[in-house]
């Protein structure tokens, strides 16, 4: 469910922002759901949830850099909370660790771009690595002050305690206005440094019509839908084809990582390294995080039965306009069944019925999201590097 949008707060001065670094925990969760509710291009991946869940999985990896911008009068040492405007969301580490050739996961492989030296001490988003999308928490109107404050803070790190070599800002939305208001801002900045942004990856997403199933089906190119017609039918043939959402618990999680695994092995999220470990420990905290949320959750646990049989298990969360496609599992000894296109079809169908109007298949594009009818959504990257002379 969408929470209720805030009033946007009327300023309380005039003049400069104040920018802060606050760790998360400092941060009251009131002004962050109040902030995401204004934010222009919101998507769970934003979530207080989301973010708390990463930190306690891969703290050990990255240090937080969060910025809180506030209008606060001269003299103040700290902003209400009534006068806060913007989270800034960052954390550093450096552009690879060494930890990190035998803790990553295939699936988590960040794609090509601009190239990075390692070493570098490079500012990201924070939680980016399991976010598909990211941005700033912030009213649209405030966007182009809060980004231009954001650079100058940024401009003081360099000469101070904290000092960056690079800012890798990834995950941001063709359509989000924080995308071009950081470009301009960063165009402002310091002569020295060189602004680049590129296209990161692409996030095939289907548009959902206004109907059912068959009406979605008929919007698919036509080898697509005779083959999921007839993958479906055979399913079905042996029994009834039904999606279910599953308890937001531990054993919920665990029956889907063991989905997981049986798919993907060592290839997937949870290979026998600790990287497999944190994914693990990640899944289970943003599951017990978003079941205390109650009727404002949005993070789903599914799985597809023929019969009785489950095949199929996914991860989602849904916003109540759009179904995010986080990932999957399948019963590999259940081939006959085609596990893969009968539990997304299942899925897609459930959400169809529950009123979404889009299915996001987030980042990657896999040849199997096409079929579906997804096109392609880009998402950008923002590269700022300076001469460290």
């Amino acid at each position: 469910m969408t929470a209720p949008s805030a009033p946007h707060p009327t300023p309380t001065s005039v003049g400069p922002l104040t920018v802060r670094r606050t760790p998360l925990a400092d941060i009251p969760r009131d002004t962050w759901d109040r902030l995401l509710a204004v934010t222009a291009r919101p998507t769970p991946f934003s979530r207080w949830t989301m973010h708390r869940a990463w930190w306690d999985a891969y703290g050990a990896t990255a240090h937080e850099q969060y910025l809180v911008c506030s209008r606060t009068t001269p003299g103040d040492v700290a902003a209400r909370e009534a006068d806060i405007i913007a989270i800034v969301p960052l954390m550093h580490r450096h552009e690879v660790e060494p930890e990190d050739a035998a803790s990553f996961t295939t699936l988590r492989r960040p794609a090509d771009g601009t190239a990075v030296r390692p070493d570098a001490t490079a500012v990201f988003m924070a939680a980016s690595y399991h976010a598909d999308y990211a941005t700033l928490l912030c009213h649209p109107d405030d966007l182009a002050e809060v980004c231009a404050a954001i650079v100058q803070s940024l401009g003081t790190l360099v000469r101070a305690s904290d000092p960056w070599d690079v800012i890798d800002l990834r995950r941001l939305r063709a359509d989000d206005p924080a995308r071009p208001a950081l470009m301009a801002a960063f165009a402002g900045g310091p002569a020295d440094w060189t602004v680049v942004q590129e296209q990161e990856e692409v996030c095939p997403v289907v548009t959902l019509p206004d109907g059912d199933w068959d009406d979605y089906l008929a919007t698919l190119d036509k080898k697509a839908r005779h083959e999921i017609r007839r993958k479906l039918r055979r399913a079905e043939s042996v029994g009834e084809v039904t999606f279910r959402q599953m308890p937001l618990d531990a054993a919920s999680v665990d029956a889907f990582i063991a989905l997981h695994q049986k798919r993907w092995g060592e290839d997937g999220l949870f290979p026998s390294n600790e990287g497999g470990e944190r994914s693990r420990r990640f899944l289970h905290r943003v599951t017990e995080l978003e079941a205390a949320e109650g009727d404002s959750a949005q993070l789903q646990l599914g799985q597809a039965l023929v019969g009785d049989r489950v095949i199929f298990a996914g991860v989602g969360f849904d916003d109540g306009q759009t179904c995010y496609f986080y990932n999957a599992g399948s019963d590999t000894d259940a081939r006959e069944l085609s596990p893969g296109v009968t539990g997304a079809g299942a899925y897609i169908r459930d959400r169809i019925a529950a009123g979404r109007t889009r299915f996001d298949f987030l980042r990657g594009n896999e040849p199997y999201k096409y079929e579906w009818g997804a096109v392609d959504e880009p998402i950008y990257r923002i590269v700022v590097s300076r001469d460290p002379a």
